[in-house]
């Protein structure tokens, strides 16, 4: 599983990132976990608000810091 944080490295981007760690952690998921920062490769996503959750290749959530919770629901979908 590849998971990737989208953001330009804002406080929500990096609270997002610590989340989906915690929760990739806690889950005891095989998955790669990438903060991307390059506004040309977010662009590729297609995402206007940021911080955004990407699991392989598929935007799952945008614009808001998520609960540990809500991130292991969307990585055990």
């Amino acid at each position: 599983m590849e998971i990737k944080v989208l953001g330009t490295g804002c406080a929500s981007c990096k609270a997002l990132y610590a989340t989906v760690e915690q929760a990739v952690k806690e889950l005891a998921l095989d998955a790669s976990l990438v903060k991307e920062e390059d506004m040309l490769k977010i662009m590729e996503y297609n995402v206007l608000s940021l911080p955004a959750l990407v699991v392989d290749n598929k935007v799952v959530a945008k614009g808001r810091k998520l609960l540990v919770e809500e991130v292991k629901e969307l990585l055990t979908k």
